[in-house]
């Protein structure tokens, strides 16, 4: 690409993670082995979900929409990252930085949005046990997951739009490992103020209304746990709401640092280091975290696996 001001970018480089031979080798086997664990065990999760019985409940109905949408979180990062870690140089077109800008907002929208409604979900079924059915009606259900999911549509066609409507004349190297959309507006020729402000209204209002719709319900349910005189019923409704908070607090926490955070305040590589761990490393640990911590759901997979010992 010629840096000329009469050029227009039709293409930008991916700097990725490191330029060091050794650490792009040790990178590529470790994020390659972490990309498939994400891929097979949140597959596993869908397909464990779909064939228990028991599993059949807007929880895991929820559940399994998330582990999709890991699936495409990961997906639209991940392998971009790992051919840049085999290449010396890694090119993307514009409209394919476009592609994965839109797919990575979409899911990771989606995602608050299903963390939310997780949340909702927890509170219904711990404060209001006897409206359960009524509240969390199969309608219901299908309603709250169309919402996150054009929430997510609306959130990254505000990331698109703006990207679309920027020029691009110099320097076409995006100091990322994926094309972000902040990374980009510091190539940006022209004016910005509009592209930064657009799509922060619009995420900001996403990790508002999400974030205050988890807080307060986990503070309903907290207040209905310690009104609860039995001790085996708090740790059962404990146990039903550790794994979701995990996953909460993973997530939200390393996103805030990267998209709330003063800019000042830490480098380049340290949002490289944060959106490695809420684009990649947490699509792999939730169907861990949902799995190993979830009586539920290991003995859903104990029973299928009897089944199927018991079919071969």
């Amino acid at each position: 690409m010629e840096n000329d001001n009469d050029t227009a970018v039709t293409e930008f480089i991916i700097l990725g993670l490191t330029d060091n031979p050794i650490l792009c080798a040790i990178f590529f086997v470790v994020f390659l082995a972490v990309y498939v664990v994400t891929i097979v065990g949140n597959i596993s999760i869908i397909i464990l979900i779909r064939c228990s019985p028991q599993l059949h409940t807007p929880m895991y109905l929820f559940l399994s929409h998330l582990a999709f949408v890991d699936i495409g979180y990961s997906t639209s990062v991940t392998p971009v990252m790992l051919i840049s870690f085999l290449r010396e140089k890694t090119t993307i077109p514009v409209t394919g930085c476009i592609a994965q800008l839109g797919s990575d907002v979409t899911f990771g929208t989606t995602e608050c949005f299903l963390l939310a409604t997780m949340a909702y979900d927890r509170y219904v079924a711990i404060c209001s046990p006897l409206l359960y059915s009524t509240h969390m009606s199969s309608t219901v259900c299908f309603l709250l997951l169309g919402a996150s999911y054009l929430g997510g549509c609306m959130n990254a066609s505000s990331f698109t739009g703006c990207f679309m409507n920027l020029s691009f004349c110099g320097p076409n190297k995006i100091n990322h490992f994926f094309c972000d959309l902040f990374p980009l507006l510091k190539l940006s020729c022209g004016h910005v103020y509009i592209a930064e402000i657009s799509p922060s209204i619009s995420s900001g209002s996403v990790l508002i209304s999400t974030l205050s719709t988890i807080i307060v319900s986990y503070i309903y349910i907290l207040h209905a746990i310690m009104k609860m005189r039995s001790t085996e019923g708090r740790n059962k409704a404990f146990s039903t709401c550790t794994s979701h908070l995990t996953a909460v607090t993973l997530f939200y926490g390393t996103v805030l640092f990267v998209y709330v955070m003063p800019k000042s305040s830490y480098s380049a590589d340290q949002v490289k280091v944060a959106s490695v761990i809420y684009t990649v490393v947490i699509p792999m640990l939730n169907p861990l975290i949902y799995s190993l911590r979830n009586k539920e759901v290991k003995e859903a997979l104990k029973k299928l696996v009897a089944r199927t010992h018991w079919f071969s």
